[in-house]
């Protein structure tokens, strides 16, 4: 094997450990917490719910008694620690596109690591076909 195979097979491995150890749980992750979020706010639309009291862990399992006067409106994490207000039908729509931009990046990534299998591949073919060649 060349040392250009070497490079494409160390970087292989690299793009699939980056997919297995952080898209894919990153992508779980951000869906269950989606998830979470989406059923929130479908048990507000659904119960009319115009305040609310509830628990909010402040870390460490810490628990604190919250009220919210107001849940037509609520801030959503959109990443880089900002959150931005959001409606909920605008909250629901970003958790939508968000959930769907972490796929799309896992596929990104997963049709990047076929491309580069194959060209080591036919790079590895040809490499033996000159060998053959040769010893002809």
């Amino acid at each position: 094997m060349s040392v250009m195979d070497s490079v494409r097979q160390l970087k292989v491995q690299r793009y699939e450990d980056f997919v297995d150890r952080r898209l894919k749980p990153d992508l779980v992750r951000a869906i269950a917490e989606r998830s979470d979020l989406r059923k929130s706010i479908q048990t507000l639309e659904k119960n009319a719910a115009t305040s609310l009291r509830t628990l909010v862990n402040l870390g460490s399992e810490v628990y604190m008694q919250a009220d919210v006067p107001d849940t037509r409106h609520i801030f959503v994490d959109v990443g880089l620690g900002f959150h931005v207000q959001f409606t909920w039908s605008e909250a629901l729509e970003f958790i939508s596109v968000k959930e769907a931009r972490l796929a799309k990046q896992i596929d990104e990534y997963t049709h990047l690591i076929a491309s580069i299998k194959v060209q080591i591949k036919m790079v590895c073919e040809g490499i033996q076909e000159l060998l053959q060649l040769a010893a002809s």
